[in-house]
């Protein structure tokens, strides 16, 4: 749980201020001419320019505004989307063909090749390797009997495979004899059987195994080649007769590949400075000789164009990079004989236990029934579409989504016609294209997935990288009031890429880096806080429309996935989480007495009403927490519990709501005492002015930097995630505040903000939902692979396409908002009655199927 731990985005909703021109409120600002900002808007010209003196700062200023403007003028959204669909086709084809014509399977890249990603941590080509611990172990190999047969390299292999079935197992041995290893809780056995070379004594051995059941083994692996090179110094007549024995000894392994699984090991290779006198005829030359000459013979037993006997040489390639460690230059290191071990145990057992971040020999489930239902869903919506395309249904035009993170409607003179008929099957078959394609990445075997790995520089460098970008597109802001929207979706949008890299470079392992995003989450629930207070307190519209609005848009695409990858609502986890508080917060604001700005402007008493429903609402915060007990006996009511389960349990919805259980209503208190100000024109929020008094905003700037500081200096001595995430409730909203007072006190600070950044903080949710299943893979557990060979490229081009549809799901999102849920009050009643009904009977016959014996 920890790998995952959280890393989210969610939106909020902020004060909308009188002047602000996207409500139609208040007069509008003329339009200056200047540069085109990320959404293709003008923005005013920066004042450098004018304030320059100097001619070469003036022409430096003029090519780097050129430079923006090329940029936007021809890379559009919609020129990277087209961008993006044809490198999806190009992508599908092209390893549809590799698959077809290159032959091999994940089975077969596991066995065959890899690279070390860091110290004993091998990567398998294409696939991932899951780390098996002895549970899952004795859980595959349960009533199995495991054979190895071979010299001492071989006996090596054998101690490391049952070490992870019985870690306390000790060390290898140097017995030249059978050793017999049984687990009995599980009846696993598996058993070491000397025979240093392949010659009568190995075939006879064979013999005897293939003929009696009772011995007859689930899995056998065995190789030898040293002795007969070391015995025989080397000739080429002995490896002749090797070739001779091992055709012989064939015949055996295809019989006992009848019944199960049989592994030829090639020889790795030796340090040959290292080995002592009598081993030095053991050369790498004659090594590859005799593998050659087993990979000829092996490769004649193929049957339907596969080899029945599967050959082991990952090891092999593994050893190449490790050998020089080797104490005698014949025997592998510890961490390399493990990694050998690991990839037996994920061949032998990834088809059977069938682990998530182990996708390596996986045979892949057939679609369930809601899969194939929500197919044949959007295969119905791209024929319909089709006919009206075809009848000529055209009346339609796409209209300008209302703000994503404010939720907030244009007025009627500027607003777009309703979406039509055709539009909004046209918005369903670009959701059916987008589905397919999550499908494709993370639940078919077409792309390649790998597992991730974490180094300090995959981590910090795409950040440099990031911010530099994020400092080149550095607007001036419309308005330069505290937390405006601009601020807010530059906020939103460095936070949700920094969460981004923090997960693909696996950064959770880092202690300090860890507790830093911890930060960002509860940032994004103090920005919901804060968001939806402030709509409640100014607007006082608690209209069910407007919430089914708010709900809708959060939690489209997360039902979506659910059904079309089979994924639980609480695998997506900070959805749950920010609908939950949404509805809390509503419930505050809207429950009797409804306390808004108007009223409390009248009389000062309702400020303490206010104050005192954010008391209540603290105090069943804090008991919650400090009850587990009745946490469990509320969410673990059905059906509510279908809700926060994973796996059947609530265990990981208590951990999620508790980590950042104050985030939000720090948020709310934050709203109340700025808008409070606000209104009796404490601060200072005019263009160039420090937000309060000179003395007070050093002492206040001072005071965060400390505070900013502090955090980080505790974060990194911090020993183990468990002790810090006890204390993260408490401190987390001193950092969000240190933040929110260096990036606001100042005016010149307020005054600009990074276009680059907002850009990608309007689309911040789809971001975090999308990276699920088409930028990560494996349910977050490992990487996509689209371009497999070139790790740097691969996340460039991954990360284009992966923007380029959360976009667009963005923008499907509201288009299909302004369908679903309709303003008339009566139609949106029925609707949800609808919707609640169905929902009622699907989780009844969920619940009646499980119940059935054999379910």
């Amino acid at each position: 749980m920890a790998s995952q731990q959280g890393e989210a985005v969610g939106r909020s909703e902020q004060p909308q201020q009188p002047r602000q021109t996207e409500l139609g409120e208040g007069v509008s600002q003329p339009e200056q001419p200047g540069l085109a900002d990320g959404a293709g808007r003008e923005a005013p010209p920066t004042d450098c320019t004018a304030a320059c003196c100097h001619g070469g700062a003036k022409m430096a200023v003029l090519a780097y505004s050129l430079g923006k403007r090329e940029i936007n003028q021809h890379f559009t959204v919609r020129n990277a989307k087209l961008i993006s669909l044809v490198l999806v086709a190009f992508l599908l084809v092209f390893h549809a063909a590799s698959r077809y014509y290159g032959g091999g399977d994940s089975c077969e890249w596991l066995l065959s090749r890899g690279r070390f990603l860091g110290e004993n941590v091998w990567q398998p080509y294409g696939c991932m390797m899951h780390k098996y611990k002895s549970n899952e172990a004795k859980t595959c190999l349960a009533e199995k009997r495991v054979t190895f047969v071979g010299d001492s390299r071989i006996r090596q292999l054998f101690y490391s495979f049952i070490k992870i079935i019985d870690p306390g197992q000790g060390g290898d041995g140097i017995q030249q004899k059978d050793i017999y290893f049984e687990e009995k809780s599980h009846s696993v056995n598996v058993n070491f059987l000397w025979h240093p070379e392949a010659n009568n004594s190995m075939k006879e051995r064979l013999i005897s195994l293939s003929q009696e059941a009772s011995t007859k083994p689930d899995v056998v692996i065995l190789g030898a080649a040293t002795w007969s090179i070391k015995l025989n110094s080397g000739s080429n007549k002995a490896l002749q007769q090797y070739k001779v024995n091992l055709t012989s000894i064939a015949v055996y392994l295809e019989r006992l590949a009848d019944y199960g699984e049989v592994y030829w090991a090639l020889q790795d290779p030796v340090n040959e400075e290292a080995l002592s006198e009598a081993r030095k005829t053991i050369t790498n030359q004659q090594l590859q000789l005799y593998n050659e000459a087993a990979a000829d013979v092996l490769n004649g037993s193929k049957r339907n164009g596969r080899s029945r006997v599967k050959v082991l040489a990952a090891c092999r390639q593994a050893a190449l990079e490790t050998i020089s460690q080797s104490e005698d230059g014949l025997h592998l290191p510890e961490g390399t004989r493990d990694v050998g071990a690991m990839i037996l145990m994920n061949s032998v057992c990834n088809k059977l236990l069938r682990p998530i971040d182990g996708s390596c020999c996986q045979t892949l489930p057939p679609p369930n029934v809601l899969q194939k239902l929500s197919a044949c869903f959007f295969l119905s919506t791209a024929v319909v579409f089709l006919v009206l395309h075809v009848l000529g249904n055209n009346h339609h035009r796409r209209h300008v989504p209302p703000d994503v993170e404010s939720l907030e409607e244009k007025k009627p003179a500027s607003a777009a016609a309703p979406l039509g008929l055709k539009a909004s099957f046209q918005a369903l078959c670009r959701m059916g294209i987008i589905m397919g394609y999550f499908y494709l990445c993370d639940r078919a075997d077409v792309f390649m997935k790998e597992q991730k790995f974490y180094t300090h520089s995959t981590f910090f460098i795409p950040l440099i990288y990031i911010f530099v970008l994020g400092v080149f597109y550095s607007e001036n802001t419309k308005e330069t009031k505290l937390l405006n929207r601009e601020q807010t979706d530059e906020w939103k949008g460095w936070m949700q890429l920094v969460i981004l890299i923090y997960h693909i470079s696996g950064a959770s392992a880092f202690i300090p880096v860890y507790m830093h995003v911890r930060v960002l989450v509860a940032a994004y629930l103090f920005q919901t806080g804060y968001g939806h207070f402030s709509f409640f307190w100014l607007k006082g519209d608690f209209g069910l429309y407007r919430v089914c609005q708010v709900l809708f848009r959060l939690n489209f695409l997360v039902l979506v996935l659910c059904v079309v990858m089979d994924r639980p609502y609480q695998f997506y986890y900070f959805v749950p989480l920010v609908t939950f508080w949404f509805v809390i917060i509503y419930a505050t604001m809207a429950m009797w007495p409804q306390i808004l700005q108007k009223k409390a402007n009248s009389s000062g008493m309702w400020h303490l009403g206010i104050l005192a429903k954010l008391l209540v609402l603290l105090l069943f915060i804090c008991i919650f927490a400090l009850s587990q007990v009745v946490f469990d006996s509320i969410f673990s009511v059905w059906p509510i519990t279908k809700l926060f389960e994973l796996n059947g349990s609530i265990h990981e919805w208590w951990f999620r709501w508790k980590l950042d259980r104050f985030a939000v209503i720090h948020g709310m208190v934050f709203a109340f005492i700025y808008l409070v100000l606000q209104k009796r024109q404490v601060l200072l929020e005019g263009k160039g002015d420090a937000l309060l008094s000179a003395k007070i905003s050093n002492v206040l700037l001072f005071l965060s930097v400390v505070s900013f500081i502090t955090y980080s200096i505790w974060a990194s001595s911090c020993k183990t995630k468990t002790e810090c995430n006890e204390t993260h409730p408490y401190v987390s909203v001193v950092q969000i505040l240190a933040f929110i007072l260096i990036r606001n006190i100042p005016g010149y600070a307020r005054s600009i903000y990074s276009s680059f950044f907002a850009w990608f903080g309007k689309i911040s949710l789809e971001l975090f939902i999308c990276q699920y299943h088409i930028w990560l893979a494996a349910d977050t557990k490992g990487i996509l692979v689209l371009i497999p060979g070139n790790p740097s490229l691969n996340i460039m081009v991954s990360t284009f396409i992966f923007v380029c549809v959360a976009h667009e799901v963005s923008l499907i999102t509201n288009d299909l908002a302004q369908v679903v849920i309709p303003k008339d009050s009566m139609s949106l009643l029925k609707r949800l009655g609808a919707m609640g009904l169905v929902s009622l009977v699907a989780l009844v016959l969920t619940k009646e199927s499980q119940a059935r014996p054999g379910a």
